[in-house]
């Protein structure tokens, strides 16, 4: 297919322009996906994971993380809403405290 580039116009050939760039870029997306592919079905061939390979490590099983440990304290409107004390102070502690309750009145009793 031979295409005569100085018969377009300005328009057809910013046209012509953006379609090949398209068309490039999908096309070098299409081939990283096609080799990603075939590299993690060679790994897999021989007993490992393409991460690990990378890596340089054995993948461990990874653990499922439990909760961020008991409750420390409980908000007085909605004893529901509970917080361990660790990260960020959730609102109602915050609003709990400027309206003059202490952490002590907050604090749920140990079992």
């Amino acid at each position: 297919m031979e295409l005569d580039l100085n018969t377009l116009s300005l328009r057809e050939l910013k046209d012509l322009q953006v379609r090949v760039n398209r068309a490039v870029v999908t096309y070098e997306d299409r081939r990283k996906k096609e080799a990603l592919a075939e590299l993690e079905d060679k790994a897999r061939q021989l007993g490992f994971s393409l991460n690990e390979l990378l890596s340089g490590q054995p993948q461990r099983a990874t653990r499922a993380r439990t909760g961020g440990g008991a409750a420390k304290f409980a908000n007085p409107l909605n004893p529901a809403e509970t917080w361990t004390g660790r990260g960020r102070k959730p609102k109602w502690f915050t609003e709990a405290l400027a309206m003059g309750q202490t952490p002590d009145e907050m604090a749920v009793p140990e079992a």
